[in-house]
């Protein structure tokens, strides 16, 4: 199957293409800012209707938001390093959540939902910390770790889908857009 892709997530990309389709990407070029008082899944939900609906009626549109929250405190992309580290503090010893909103469009029809997953970081030290940001990987992740690389050393357990924490729930991404064919 083929679709176009409303994200520049290389990780979205690689989910999709490892269950076989041939994806390309157009990332929609959205202002990402919290609406309102509307809960994180709501603004994930929201940003990921909003970005599939900027693709053609065909092939399929898939259009996904991650964000990592503790409570209603979304922990967003870090804009640096000491951002970064002040998020893996507040994740440290503690469990959060990743909701992803996702959006699947043909035509007029368009299915959307949101996945969330628990998470629970184990208690990291302050040289944790300093080593994990010195990879990179945190720098272009929301709640500034990604769980597919260097990260997953620093999670304990998760309760749900792990390939909604990397960026996409599979599963029902895959569902609804066997639902839409």
């Amino acid at each position: 199957m083929k679709l176009w892709l409303a994200s520049g997530s290389p990780r979205r990309r690689m989910l999709l293409e490892s269950a076989g389709m041939t994806v390309t990407v157009h990332p929609a070029d959205l202002d990402e800012a919290r609406a309102g008082d509307g809960s994180p899944p709501q603004h994930a939900l929201r940003l990921a209707m909003a970005k599939a609906r900027t693709g053609p009626p065909e092939p399929a549109v898939v259009g996904a938001d991650t964000v990592v929250h503790l409570g209603d405190r979304i922990l967003e992309k870090p804009e640096n390093r000491e951002e970064a580290a002040e998020h893996l503090r507040a994740l440290a010893g503690r469990w959060h959540a990743v909701t992803t909103g996702v959006c699947v469009r043909r035509g007029e029809r368009e299915i959307a939902f949101a996945v969330t997953t628990a998470v629970r970081f184990r208690a990291l030290a302050a040289g944790e910390i300093t080593r994990y940001l010195a990879t990179g990987e945190a720098d272009d992740k929301a709640g500034a770790y990604g769980i597919q690389g260097h990260g997953g050393g620093l999670v304990a357990e998760i309760h749900g889908s792990y390939t909604n924490v990397v960026g996409l729930p599979l599963e029902q991404t895959l569902a609804a857009l066997a639902s839409l064919a």
